[in-house]
């Protein structure tokens, strides 16, 4: 029960968030929509800084890990096509706690902590890129700019997908995927 009205604080605390921002959203108005007193809250989440902190800092890095390890292709192509595609079968609240990563990330939401938090990940992601795709490519001279622009096309579809709530095909997926991996192969 308690680990319940955790979960539903967290739910409403998301929906409200990505309807009103970080700075718009009250725990008095979360309370009330989960139907538990403000104390309620706050025996859970001594703040809300705490309570949007642990939406991105646990619920959405643990996300992006878990969904990156559902994909088993060894397939360069084919590991970036289903990572993306398959965000279109996200569950709502994975993709609301997407949305507010992808804000926090883009600076639009959160706080400067975050903002670090984010940007360190962000560095992390070439090397981790480059892991991934230099076995696949063939001597490629400037591999960086590889790597940079695969990174800002994924930002760019993951962005269609979990922002603007638009279904992208795997197909469509794919083809803009390899327009950038063929040629560098």
């Amino acid at each position: 029960m308690e680990s319940d009205l955790r979960a539903k604080i967290k739910a409403v605390a998301v929906d409200h968030f990505n309807n009103d921002g970080y700075h718009g959203a009250t725990i008095r108005n979360i309370a009330k929509d989960v139907n538990c007193s403000l104390p309620m809250v706050y025996y859970y989440f001594n703040s809300k800084k705490e309570l949007f902190h642990e939406i991105i800092k646990k619920d959405y890095f643990e996300l992006l890990d878990r969904h990156s390890k559902q994909i088993k292709s060894t397939d360069v192509v084919e590991f970036y096509t289903q990572y993306v595609f398959k965000l279109n079968k996200l569950s709502d609240y994975d993709k609301k706690v997407f949305r507010l990563g992808v804000k926090v990330n883009l600076s639009f939401d959160g706080d400067d902590e975050l903002r670090e938090i984010m940007d360190e990940w962000e560095k992390s992601m070439i090397p981790w890129h480059f892991q991934r795709i230099m076995p696949h490519l063939s001597d490629v001279g400037n591999w960086i700019v590889v790597i940079r622009t695969l990174i800002h096309l994924l930002d760019n579809l993951v962005e269609t997908i979990v922002v603007k709530s638009r279904f992208l095909s795997e197909e469509a997926i794919r083809e803009d995927i390899r327009i950038i991996l063929d040629k560098a192969r």
